[in-house]
């Protein structure tokens, strides 16, 4: 049994992912995963948090920052290992095969395929209805149907996945620069909400407020880590990768910031907290429902990109698990004619697909971004491992502003766990759950692999 369990890696390894991706795609990875719906959802909670305007808009220039200081260290470590896996990798280099499988294994059960679950059912259950009443089965029909059809673009070849992204980042993106425009040109909007009402005084409420709202923000921020998932298939990965993470995270962080300032023009922060829809409402107010409706076809485009992108370089991450002998052993395969990890990408899609009928919008980001910074945290601080221990890796890029930069984010991601395990202790509890569920899981897959 072991010998056969060694001939399938052997077998599996002899096919390698193609590198077919180059600096726009991968620009566009980080762009068009981080813009979903978000920008366009999660402001109303943010304002309903803070209240005040100044508080609203610190909150994203503060997770604007915390994101660009992560996305300095993932340009490090992206250019020193090109591999396919990204964060696994990191991870796995610096601290073992265990905490990198806990990554893999709660990107699978939540980060990646919660990500995905939570835009779809966005998307059938917060845009399509202004064009389409659905019912409740409807609604998860239409969320399921996305999901499905974006895998099988992603199945038939990394360079389909990377066109459709392409695409759809340019679409968004152009949709928000016109949000932004019109709501500025033709609203009759009021300066003064920028700045009114102040902040409250300062208390521990408040800083337990403004940790709630970050993770709100950081969820819509989230998504620039994804393509060193899909370092195994840049070309020229020591320049494209820290260049494509970097340009695509500042840009997100511009355009996020132009929106909310665009939202608030239009409206009070206290109106915004009151809005389930703030892009729609925005554009409805400047130049009425023909507005909001073309705002919410471009969100539909938008949240289909983040889905794409997440289709196209989470499975790289469980596909490395697979090829060292720690995940199911089919999932290491490549397609011999399309060249994907075909069976990677149907087992995150069906995980994602199953996912859609739990939970709700607000709790399934919530499991998201508690696992993720743990995780996050951990793979900054490999920087600072690898500086230490390991001097002599090649370093084509090195992390800005080292070792400040990196002890901020690891300090900024220690924060977020703790604020969001005690604001929101359940929720936070289930994903604290779902991590330690992986050490059994391991141990089965590591006594296989010995055997």
């Amino acid at each position: 049994m072991g010998e056969g369990l060694i001939l399938n890696h052997q077998r599996n390894s002899a096919i390698s992912l193609p590198r077919v991706l180059g600096f726009i795609s991968v620009v566009g990875i980080v762009v068009g995963t981080m813009i979903g719906s978000g920008i366009f959802i999660v402001p109303a909670n943010i304002a309903g948090a803070v209240q005040s305007p100044i508080l609203l808009l610190a909150v994203w220039v503060v997770g604007g920052i915390l994101s660009f200081f992560g996305a300095l260290s993932f340009a490090e470590l992206s250019a020193i290992f090109p591999q396919a896996g990204g964060m696994y990798v990191y991870l796995r280099e610096a601290y073992g095969s265990l905490i990198a499988f806990l990554f893999g294994w709660t990107m699978f059960l939540v980060i990646d395929s919660g990500s995905m679950a939570t835009l779809a059912v966005a998307f059938s259950s917060k845009y399509l209805p202004q064009f389409l009443k659905l019912s409740y089965w409807e609604t998860k029909a239409v969320a399921v149907s996305l999901i499905i059809f974006l895998s099988v673009i992603n199945y038939l070849g990394v360079r389909w996945g990377a066109f459709v992204q392409n695409l759809l980042t340019v679409i968004k993106f152009s949709a928000l620069v016109g949000v932004c425009s019109v709501v500025f040109i033709f609203a009759k909007g009021n300066v003064s909400n920028f700045v009114w009402p102040a902040p409250s005084s300062f208390s521990l409420d408040l800083i337990g407020k403004f940790g709630v709202a970050m993770v709100a923000s950081l969820w819509a921020l989230k998504g620039w880590e994804v393509v060193s998932f899909s370092a195994g298939e840049v070309k020229r990965p020591e320049k494209n990768l820290p260049l494509g993470i970097l340009a695509g995270i500042l840009i997100v962080i511009f355009i996020y910031l132009a929106a909310n300032l665009a939202y608030l023009y239009a409206f009070p922060a206290s109106e915004m907290a009151k809005s389930n829809r703030i892009g729609s409402d925005a554009m409805n107010f400047a130049i009425g429902p023909l507005g909001a409706s073309l705002v919410a076809v471009a969100i539909l485009f938008s949240i289909s990109g983040a889905i794409n992108g997440h289709i196209l370089t989470g499975p790289r991450v469980y596909f490395a698990m697979a090829r060292d002998g720690i995940f199911f052993h089919n999932i290491a395969k490549v397609h011999p004619r399309f060249l994907t990890p075909h069976v990677s990408i149907m087992a995150i899609g069906i995980w994602s697909v199953l996912l859609c009928f739990t939970g709700t919008f607000e709790q399934l980001f919530t499991f998201v971004v508690f696992g993720l910074w743990i995780f996050f945290g951990l793979t900054v601080a490999t920087v600072i491992i690898f500086r230490k221990k390991r001097p002599d890796l090649p370093r084509p890029y090195r992390t800005w502003g080292y070792p400040l930069t990196p002890v901020l984010f690891i300090l900024s991601a220690l924060f977020i766990s703790l604020n969001t395990l005690v604001n929101e202790f359940w929720n936070s509890f289930a994903g604290l759950a779902i991590i330690f569920l992986g050490i059994p899981a391991y141990l089965y897959w590591k006594g296989k692999l010995r055997k």
